[in-house]
């Protein structure tokens, strides 16, 4: 069994830290659409990473460093320089990744410890990074409670939240800062390629089967919770990868999600053709 073992542990408690993170500001990025500014923040993160192998730094402390000038950038020139985030997105990931690569292949860096950047190593984590993950973890979580109100505001309707004084540009920062811990914190999870995963996937099953933003949240980070500790558990008993075993067992939430959703009414049709069939 995993929890056996003392790295089980530790992969799972981190996991359920940071499966409740994601889960909690998932919510905002879906009802915000903001699922390109995660998926461009986490590749970005592969620069961050590149400068701390070459320049002999912890690579999670450069990547976060990395990733917030990133996110800040994203929101300063999409905002100041009248450039769509679409477009700011795809130059800076693009540029951010470009970097990484050449940064690497200068350093001669293509060994193990990047591929766990990469693809995830959640069971190589130690106490140590359970802890840094919980204090991170914890910043976010504090700033999505203390601005809940705002960010609610905000991400529904900005023109309307401006009109009513609430501070957007501080909410619209810190959502994008809070986005960029969030995926650096998760990097040991999932990896770089799929930790947007997690940033979309929890908050997509709570619009599906809830139509009021308390259910969302709710189904959000139930979800988070079940996925990751599902995909653990699977990953551990077929002996794969951990990390991309969660965003497969997630991929298949959100499909059983998708059938059962009221909104849809997918699961209503089939109960009126099998009764009819019954009845005929």
């Amino acid at each position: 069994m995993l929890l056996s073992y003392g790295f089980g542990q530790r992969a799972l408690v981190g996991g359920l830290i940071i499966a409740t993170t994601c889960s909690f500001i998932s919510f905002f990025v879906i009802v915000r659409r903001m699922a390109f500014v995660g998926m461009g923040i986490s590749h970005a993160a592969f620069g961050g990473v590149a400068i701390g192998i070459v320049a002999g730094v912890n690579p999670v402390l450069t990547a976060g460093g990395f990733c917030v000038l990133v996110a800040g950038g994203i929101g300063w020139l999409s905002r100041k320089g009248r450039l769509h985030e679409d477009t700011v997105i795809g130059i800076l990931f693009a540029a951010s990744m470009a970097m990484g690569v050449v940064l690497v292949r200068m350093a001669n860096a293509y060994n193990l410890d990047l591929m766990s950047y990469l693809f995830g190593s959640i069971l190589a984590l130690n106490w140590t990074d359970v802890i840094i993950l919980a204090v991170l973890s914890a910043l976010v979580i504090s700033f999505l409670i203390l601005f809940f109100k705002e960010l609610l505001f905000f991400v529904f309707d900005e023109e309307t939240a401006t009109a009513s004084g609430v501070p957007v540009r501080l909410v619209y920062y810190g959502l994008l800062i809070s986005m960029a811990i969030t995926i650096v914190v998760s990097i040991k999870l999932v990896g770089i390629i799929l930790v947007s995963a997690l940033l979309v996937i929890p908050g997509a099953i709570g619009i599906q089967l809830s139509g009021n933003y308390r259910g969302v949240l709710v189904v959000s980070l139930s979800s988070g919770l079940i996925g990751v500790a599902a995909g653990l558990f699977i990953s551990s008993w077929v002996d794969v990868a951990s990390g991309a075993t969660i965003v497969l067992v997630m991929f298949f939430m959100f499909l059983l999600a998708l059938a059962l959703s009221p909104k849809r009414g997918y699961m209503q049709r089939w109960r009126r053709r099998s009764g009819q069939a019954s009845a005929n």
